[in-house]
């Protein structure tokens, strides 16, 4: 056999591993023990959102000052993302403190799976009132309007030409 279609054929195949394989990187998001809730639901979600498109999560708390003395609060914290995911993930490295970090790496679970928090019916109103035609009757009970105020003549106005 030809030697150059020999070393064609090998490179033709090694490309094709390469294409079939997918590339995951390790994404990292990191917390403080005393996160707000929104900033935890927003940083969650981004977790999520990595974890769907198929890389790892490595999820970072960060202590600093005299937080070093409860690392309970990052485990909770830790527990929280964890318990938020759902199926979404699973734990692939246990939560450990690895000097001010306590670090915790989540990898995509193989199943997709609905995300947690998301509702199909998303044609229910967000009130038990609201109904189509609740602008409409909106409307109807709308506070009216103040009767504009009768303006005092002006004193330069009505002085002589």
């Amino acid at each position: 056999m030809d030697h150059g279609k020999h070393l064609y054929e090998e490179a033709q195949k090694l490309k094709e591993s390469r294409r079939r394989s997918m590339q995951t990187s390790i994404k990292e998001m990191k917390y403080r023990p005393k996160i707000g809730k929104g900033d935890f639901d927003t940083k969650t979600k981004h977790v999520l959102e990595f974890l769907e498109e198929g890389h790892k999560v490595k999820v970072t708390i960060m202590f600093r000052g005299r937080e070093m003395h409860h690392p309970e609060i990052g485990m909770d914290i830790l527990k929280q993302v964890e318990v938020t995911l759902g199926e979404n993930a699973k734990v692939e490295a246990a939560p450990k403190l690895d000097g001010r970090n306590m670090i915790m790496v989540l990898s995509p679970n193989k199943k997709p799976v609905k995300p947690v928090g998301k509702s199909s019916d998303n044609h229910v109103p967000k009130s038990k009132h609201a109904t189509p035609d609740a602008p409409a009757a909106a409307a109807d009970t709308a506070v009216p309007e103040a009767a504009p105020e009768v303006l005092a003549p002006n004193p330069q106005e009505t002085s002589g030409e």
